[in-house]
């Protein structure tokens, strides 16, 4: 599918979605049901490009191809999680227009992987008819913040190619300290509630360094893959540009499921 991504006056939004269990593909809750919502506020996209926390590869490789599969890339789930399909075309001529468009990485086609569960269990909610191609980015291991910061702020023009950017991860994401239930730690409260006031100032400085805060970050991002999809969100972001909050809530202890809208 060549797709045309001309440059247009009208900018698409952005979105970073906090996107929690996968259980939150088939289960009616209010996470499902906000991103449903948002998804019949949005413009029409021309595609989606992805950025989720669950494909990390050394060096930056994009989806190339016509019909990427569906990933089930966790176990232990129902049965009826393996029978989801989220049958998106890909679009190789966006994939080569973001190779072509990056300068600060040589970012490599990819023709194996497909959409991983941080890209489907939220597009099915947000465009459930799956007709609007999706082109997933991976996540450089190698790289810093601030290069993944700088990498998004190529990727910004998309915006005004009809391209709806979306990161999709988790602010706060220790699975190791999770705890049933929708109660939460009050470090997690306390770490999600400094990047939502971070974000609303248009702080990115701090948030990229985000190593700075210590023990709350330490707990809240012991591992960085599902913070650092906010990132490309936030670089795609002008100045003074509404942002907004999809989604707040701090859940299953140590599990920030805050969804950003920009624009």
């Amino acid at each position: 599918m060549a797709g045309n991504y001309e440059l247009t006056q009208e900018k698409m939004p952005v979105l970073f979605v906090g996107h929690g269990s996968p259980m939150n593909a088939i289960e009616e809750n209010e996470f499902s049901r906000a991103w449903a919502q948002l998804g019949q506020s949005l413009p029409r996209p021309r595609a989606i490009l992805c950025i989720s926390a669950h494909w990390e590869t050394a060096g930056v490789q994009t989806t190339a191809m016509e019909a990427p599969r569906t990933i089930y890339d966790f176990y232990g789930f129902p049965p009826e999680m393996y029978a989801v399909r989220y049958p998106a075309p890909g679009s190789p001529g966006l994939a080569s227009l973001v190779q072509r468009t990056v300068q600060c990485a040589a970012v490599q086609p990819d023709l194996t992987w497909g959409l991983d569960h941080g890209a489907w269990s939220v597009l099915r909610r947000m465009f459930p008819a799956a007709d609007i191609p999706v082109v997933q980015l991976s996540l450089d291991y190698t790289k810093s913040p601030q290069e993944h910061y700088a990498l998004g702020k190529e990727l910004s023009s998309f915006r005004q190619r009809g391209v709806l950017i979306v990161g999709s991860g988790n602010m706060v994401h220790n699975l190791r300290m999770i705890q049933w239930g929708e109660a939460a730690f009050d470090w997690a409260l306390e770490f999600d509630e400094l990047l939502r006031q971070r974000i609303l100032a248009g702080d990115h400085s701090a948030i990229i360094q985000y190593s700075q805060f210590g023990r709350l970050a330490t707990l809240s991002i012991p591992t960085s893959e599902h913070f650092l999809p906010l990132l490309y969100a936030l670089a795609a972001q002008e100045e003074s540009e509404p942002v907004s909050f999809f989604a707040e809530k701090v859940t299953l202890g140590s599990i920030s499921m805050r969804g950003v809208r920009i624009g």
